[in-house]
């Protein structure tokens, strides 16, 4: 999901402006580039590998139904996204709070009190008077906002929604892309683990034929220790590549709000010929929701600045009540008996020890951090989309050269047992060739996950995840 119709019409310029510390207000966004402060390239640096087709998003990516399924489990139940969720609901209340201050407040008030004086103490030549008072009324308070300062904390009220907003988009996009990396992660351990059980049938295999020429008389006792030494050792990798594709389930049950169950199961590689579009870079402050978040923030704090500042100023209000007054409960309802009043106020600091200073000094630091951490934000969502297309490239010609390194040992593998049977060369020399060829199928196994992983990194952080 991209925040093009989220931004305001400020935020291309203004995202520039604002990496210049002395910025003192957001531009106009008619006035310049986005080139401001960072130097952003016409083109990503990071080298990329040669991908057939280009998609949009990673929702596109990928061509396995059971893969979009699981991200829209997780979508629906994960804990972390339902928390986000109450988050922007609870912002949305904040703002209505802080609207709410623009309105008169109206209250009504009824009370009844009975008292009695004695009048002899006082002089007089009677004993006691009972008084009895009963009111209803209806107060009316407006404060006026004179130099806008209600205005201001509605204005970061709403910045901070939209923040949190931003927010929740940024943490779906980080659940589907997790939900999307712990797919291919149950994927790379299953095949890993049955990796692992040929790995022993292999052995298994040479142990036999040691065993039958040990039989025979033409091998010796140690070849036999050798082959059986490699049966064991491949053993006991079944069992820890079988917790590790455990653990791999789990964690995607977690992440789809279901009970760690380890029985989850994962279909095998999608096709490697799509990636997501990278675009050009000025387009990441438009698509990233953790850029458009703190450039919201930016904006609440600034707002924050303003109600701070317009604190120091008087404020004005304006209060109103009417209703009925009587000794007697059934006079109230009588126009006789009404009472009303109208007055206006003024309220202005004269000292307060510095308190209100001392406010508007903090509300300018906050404001300060919130310029940094949009700084940081862009700053690292660049190096993230750097880093992805670097790998895609590096990745690419890693799995290329294992791909050749795996053949080349399959045949020196046979080459070498073909000469064992024939007795040119010792066990050793058979072990150590299937070792190679294992350890080339295993690293190939690993280096097509971490592309995948990356693949779905750089949809992540080119804003593109969902």
């Amino acid at each position: 999901m991209g925040y093009e119709n989220l931004l305001p019409t400020s935020i291309t310029a203004g995202a520039a402006c604002l990496l210049l510390v002395s910025c003192p207000s957001l531009p106009d966004p008619k006035a310049g580039a986005m080139d401001a402060g960072l130097g952003i390239p016409a083109g990503y640096n990071g080298g990329r590998a040669p991908v057939p087709e280009l998609v949009e998003s990673m929702g596109s990516l990928f061509g396995d139904a059971n893969l979009r399924r699981q991200i829209a489990r997780a979508e629906k139940h994960n804990p972390d996204l339902d928390a986000a969720a109450a988050r922007l609901e609870e912002a949305g209340f904040h703002t209505r709070s802080a609207r709410s201050g623009l309105f008169p407040s109206l209250a009504g008030n009824a009370g009844s009190s009975r008292s009695q004086t004695n009048a002899a103490g006082a002089g007089f030549n009677f004993g006691s008077v009972i008084t009895e008072r009963n009111s209803a009324s209806l107060d009316a308070q407006w404060e006026v906002d004179v130099w806008g300062r209600i205005r201001a904390g509605v204005a970061a009220a709403d910045a901070s929604r939209d923040a949190v907003a931003a927010d929740y988009e940024a943490a779906r996009q980080s659940i589907a892309a997790q939900t999307a990396q712990a797919w291919f992660e149950l994927v790379a351990a299953t095949k890993l683990r049955d990796l692992a059980g040929e790995r022993m049938d292999s052995f298994q295999s040479t142990y036999d034929l040691v065993d039958r020429r040990f039989a025979l008389g033409t091998a010796g006792l140690g070849e036999l220790s050798l082959a059986k030494t490699d049966i064991e050792n491949a053993r006991a990798e079944i069992n820890g590549r079988q917790d590790s594709r455990d653990r791999a389930a789990r964690r995607l049950a977690t992440l789809s709000g279901s009970y760690p169950d380890a029985g989850g199961r994962a279909a095998d590689w999608p096709s490697m010929k799509r990636a997501v579009a990278a675009g050009i870079p000025s387009t990441l402050l438009e698509s990233r929701p953790d850029i458009f978040s703190a450039y919201m923030r930016i904006l609440a704090a600034d707002a924050s600045v303003k109600v701070a500042h317009r604190d120091l100023f008087p404020r004005f209000s304006l209060t109103s009540g009417g209703g009925q007054q009587s000794s007697a409960l059934r006079d109230l309802a009588d126009t006789d008996f009404t009472v009303w009043g109208i007055a206006a106020n003024l309220s202005a600091p004269i000292v307060d020890g510095g308190s209100r200073r001392a406010e508007l000094g903090a509300a300018n630091a906050r404001a300060k951090q919130a310029l940094a951490a949009y700084r940081s934000t862009v700053l690292n969502a660049f190096r993230e989309v750097e880093d992805a297309l670097g790998s895609e490239l590096y990745l690419a010609k890693q799995e290329e050269a294992t791909a050749a390194a795996l053949k080349a040992a399959s045949t020196a593998e046979e080459q070498a047992l073909r000469n064992y049977e024939s007795g040119l060369v010792e066990i050793l020399t058979v072990l150590d060739a299937k070792r190679r060829r294992f350890s080339a199928e295993e690293s190939l196994i690993q280096l097509r996950n971490l592309r995948f992983q990356n693949r779905v990194a750089l949809a992540l952080a080119l804003g593109k995840a969902y």
